[in-house]
């Protein structure tokens, strides 16, 4: 063989020793280490080099991508409660709350009896455009048969593409035969603010279902609306608002506050601090101002009254909030999921962050929170409401606490004196709504014709409705108990009263029936009455 013949045969004599190299150290490893692939463990690696053995080796066959999807959530959970994974199907339907709008055919309905029974129809919507009207009853989409199905499945046929059509078979009371629509589906406005009205003459009342993309425009036209109507002090809504996007609180907080204060900041590990100050372009810096809270106010609601706590720009009403002081920060995969990842915490104006204890992977029991709050009795008594926590002070030198969300300044317990196992049973069982719905359906053109709350609810007075309800009950087998019927009459008129009244009204309507027996909102105003919405600095030892 030649010099040069030898010198081209090098690198293919190279190759072939390397890969018999790789041959013989391959068997010798598989062969002594008991089958253990030898790779460097690092956690990401195992995962990805799991799944490939699964995919390889498994006896059965697997369907790797819902493998992968059933895990993404359990991983998640490992890490903290708020940090959630959303499939392609779900993750649109999961943000849609706090859109500004989605399409659809415009109304609010509710299953009764296994029919779609339509409570509301949206002014202005397409159903509305063909005639559709509230006490209708969706019986069919196209050739689909609604009755029975599951809310969410509803929600799909009558949801679509803006433009699209469906055909929906109605059943109308006092009409045989069902009635056919054809809805062309066009984008329904998500409504944040959905109530507000003057309480009085001075006092407004703002009601703020959650934190979306228009909440804050939103508010501005109530706010604007109410001005033009005499008011001088403002009662802010946010009992059962689970929260939204924090720059929409901010946005809204910023009306009420001198420029210059503190709102909330964020830090995390890899986030740096940032701060969110008020920039003085408020509207209402100086109005008198009372916040509602209760269990399940989170998160942005928490920033909100939180912000108006530690800087004594208004005064807290209620019960102590959830308790969710960390931020989440949405990230899209190729194929429309969406991770939810917490990467940082908020913090109150103080400095305090709110967020309630958990143990990673113990999502059950931080969920069972409320419950045990219910059983120390935090929601009877003030004094049961923990404050173990770091103590902070407001911009006045007042006390308050960190560690399990916003403890309000004055505490309104939850009457319980008038309810009975009768009562709860009503309640649990849902009879109460459905007679509700009943009578609601079967009076409509009455009803509707009275037009205010008040004159509704004279004319419910007169109709006997409790001997109508205990009769009703008790032919779905809830036994009739004369005692306890009258022990809790006045919840039970005030249940189904205002269930009616939302039924052939609006939420305005239910919660201006209901806020005047409710105490939270009483005391409220109260306190907008006797000029103690601003909160004063605590006396020291010396005064």
């Amino acid at each position: 063989m030649t010099p040069d013949t030898k010198h081209r045969f090098t690198p293919l004599l190279i190759a072939l020793g390397t890969i018999a190299g790789i041959c013989i150290g391959t068997f010798y490893a598989n062969h002594f280490s008991g089958g253990r692939i030898n790779i460097i463990n690092t956690g990401t690696n195992k995962v990805g080099y799991l799944l490939q053995l699964i995919d390889n080796n498994y006896v059965d066959t697997v369907d790797m991508n819902t493998l992968v999807e059933d895990a993404m959530p359990q991983i998640l959970s490992e890490l903290d409660p708020h940090s959630k994974y959303f499939g392609p199907k779900d993750a649109e339907e999961a943000s849609e709350d706090l859109k500004g709008s989605f399409s659809g055919i415009g109304v609010q309905f509710r299953m009764e009896r296994d029919t779609v029974n339509v409570m509301s129809v949206i002014h202005g919507g397409p159903a509305e455009k063909v005639g559709i009207l509230a006490g209708d009853r969706i019986v069919t989409a196209d050739t689909t048969s609604l009755v029975g199905m599951e809310d969410t499945n509803v929600m799909k046929h009558l949801k679509g593409a803006k433009g699209s059509t469906v055909k929906l078979g109605i059943k109308r009371h006092g009409t045989p035969d069902l009635q056919y629509f054809t809805v062309v589906r066009g984008d329904i406005p998500v409504i944040s603010v959905d109530a507000y009205y003057m309480m009085d003459e001075k006092t407004g009342y703002l009601h703020v279902k959650n934190f979306g993309e228009q909440t804050y425009a939103e508010m501005l036209v109530a706010l604007a609306n109410l001005n033009m109507e005499g008011m001088k002090g403002l009662i802010v809504d946010l009992r059962g608002n689970g929260g939204g996007y924090m720059l929409t609180a901010i946005q809204m907080v910023n009306e009420f506050l001198p420029g210059g204060k503190l709102i909330v900041y964020t830090e995390g590990r890899k986030s740096p601090r940032e701060e969110f100050e008020s920039d003085g372009r408020g509207t209402f810096q100086k109005l008198p101002l009372v916040v509602l809270v209760d269990e399940f106010s989170a998160s942005a609601s928490e920033i909100f009254a939180g912000a108006i706590q530690d800087n004594d720009r208004g005064t807290i009403v209620g019960r102590r909030t959830f308790g969710k002081g960390l931020v989440q920060q949405p990230m899209s995969f190729r194929d429309g999921s969406v991770v939810r990842l917490t990467v940082a915490r908020y913090y109150t104006p103080s400095g305090r962050c709110i967020q309630k204890p958990y143990e990673k992977g113990h999502g059950e029991e931080y969920e069972n929170d409320l419950l045990a709050r219910y059983e120390r009795g935090e929601y009877f008594s003030q004094d049961s409401i923990p404050q173990e926590g770091e103590q902070y002070e407001t911009s006045l030198g007042r006390i308050v606490y960190g560690g399990g969300g916003i403890t309000p300044d004055i505490f309104v317990p939850e009457d319980t004196t008038a309810i009975t196992s009768y009562y709860r049973e009503a309640v649990f069982t849902g009879l109460i709504h459905q007679f509700a719905f009943a009578y609601a359906d079967e009076n409509r053109a009455k009803l509707t014709s009275l037009r205010t709350v008040d004159r509704i609810e004279q004319h419910l007075r007169k109709e006997n409705l409790l001997e109508k309800f205990a009769q009703f009950g008790e032919k779905h087998q809830l036994r009739r108990r004369n005692l306890m019927l009258q022990k809790s009459r006045r919840l039970f008129e005030r249940t189904i009263y205002g269930n009616i009244i939302n039924y052939v009204g609006d939420i305005k309507d239910y919660l201006m029936f209901i806020g005047k027996d409710d105490p939270v909102v009483n005391r409220a105003h109260e306190v907008l009455k006797q000029g103690l919405s601003f909160p004063q600095a605590p006396e020291t030892d010396n005064q």
